[in-house]
């Protein structure tokens, strides 16, 4: 019995190895990711959809093989929801920097996404949604929970390091979700989200270090009920040295690792279920 406990172990952990090298590999070559969405249909069947939506968001290099590990890791953590892409780029890399700054684009697509939410919650009666968003995609997700109309709510929301400016008042965000909105942070994203968004700016304008790396701030005069949501509903999760384990190293595309993602934010969208 002992013997089998301890392949068990050896078999989890060259898994566990095995997909974080694969997600490393996939930062390299993530343009490829677009040409790969097929190999994600086993996520979007009739039956994981009657079980709740959960729609991943790039950053503004659009569909890759980051976001794949996205997607890949929420199933390994046991999300039995149907997992979909959904790329608000214009689909061509080199616009990365349209994408992160094309304010009317931008907003033109939110509300694309918030007609996704509404068809499905249509479709699917009572069935949660939850959103989750890397750099860009995850700005992505804050500006269509401030379109929502006001009798809609998802699940909750996940941001992967976003490129949003820290000033961002979410307050409206915060009231579109049933549990919450939990922002993943680091210290140690100095390119993209210090230097980057300081020369290019956020998605949402300023040119500061953004939100995923020096977190959200309290905006100044929220009335009692919206202080409160910042309180109760914004959950900020810093970088630790324990990430390290699961193939995240603290910088801006590690967030995606498909371990990570298994280990940190599948249990997150799990709790959110019970309570849904």
């Amino acid at each position: 019995m002992a013997k089998v406990e301890k392949n068990l172990r050896l078999k989890n952990h060259l898994l566990h190895v095995s997909r974080g090298c694969l997600s490393l590999a996939g930062m390299l070559l993530h343009p490829l990711g677009r040409f790969c969405g097929g190999m994600l249909s086993h996520l979007k069947t009739p039956e994981r959809l009657d079980r709740g939506l959960v729609l991943v968001l790039p950053g503004i290099e659009g569909e890759s093989c980051m976001n794949h590990s996205i997607a890949r890791g929420l199933a390994d953590g046991g999300v039995n929801a149907a997992i979909e892409i959904f790329d608000w780029t214009t689909g061509v890399i080199l616009l990365f920097l349209y994408h992160l700054r094309g304010t009317r684009r931008n907003l033109r697509h939110a509300d694309r996404l918030v007609r996704r939410i509404v068809d499905y919650q249509q479709s699917h009666p009572g069935r949660p949604v939850y959103l989750v968003g890397h750099s860009g995609g995850a700005a992505m997700i804050a500006l269509a929970l401030e379109r929502l109309p006001a009798d809609r709510k998802i699940a909750c929301a996940i941001l992967l390091q976003a490129a949003l400016s820290p000033d961002h008042d979410l307050s409206t965000a915060l009231e579109h979700t049933e549990v919450g909105i939990w922002n993943f942070r680091s210290p140690l994203d100095v390119f993209f989200l210090g230097v980057g968004t300081w020369v290019a700016g956020t998605l949402d304008g300023p040119h500061q270090a953004a939100a995923g790396m020096v977190g959200f701030r309290l905006p100044p005069g929220l009335n009692s009920a919206a202080h409160k949501r910042y309180e109760t509903q914004l959950h900020e999760v810093p970088f630790h040295k324990g990430m390290c384990a699961d193939f995240h190293f603290g910088g801006h595309l590690t967030v995606t690792s498909r371990p990570f993602v298994a280990n940190c934010v599948a249990p997150i969208i799990q709790s959110a279920m019970v309570h849904s």
